[in-house]
């Protein structure tokens, strides 16, 4: 523990390589590893982390050529076929109830 003469000092970091930063972000959007550890194994700030994987979530938005408006676009259009789906799965228990006078709808649909 420092005592009150001790200046606390900031600690300093060395600038990360390219290679260091892809490695940290695809480790981490793999699952293979947390912001934590790889903040602990790589000697980098949690928070230029975090930085690192906004970035890279922007650059991969950037050559995808999705907008934010063509992505919600594209999940409402996701969203109405599973709505459909859905209701298409409903009417064939509801005929299958009226056909062998069983009540499947409980048992087959979550609540």
């Amino acid at each position: 523990m420092k005592t009150q003469n001790e200046h606390w000092r900031k600690k300093s970091y060395q600038k990360a390589t390219l290679e260091t930063k892809l490695l940290v972000v695809d480790q981490i959007l793999n699952g293979q590893t947390s912001r934590s550890t790889a903040s602990k194994k790589y000697d980098v700030p949690r928070t230029t982390i975090s930085y690192w994987l906004r970035k890279y979530s922007t650059l991969v938005q950037q050559n995808t050529g999705m907008s934010k408006n063509d992505e919600i676009k594209k999940l409402r259009k996701k969203i109405e076929e599973l709505e459909f789906q859905k209701d298409f799965q409903q009417d064939i228990i509801a005929d299958m109830e009226l056909i062998t006078g069983v009540d499947m709808s409980k048992k087959s649909l979550p609540t």
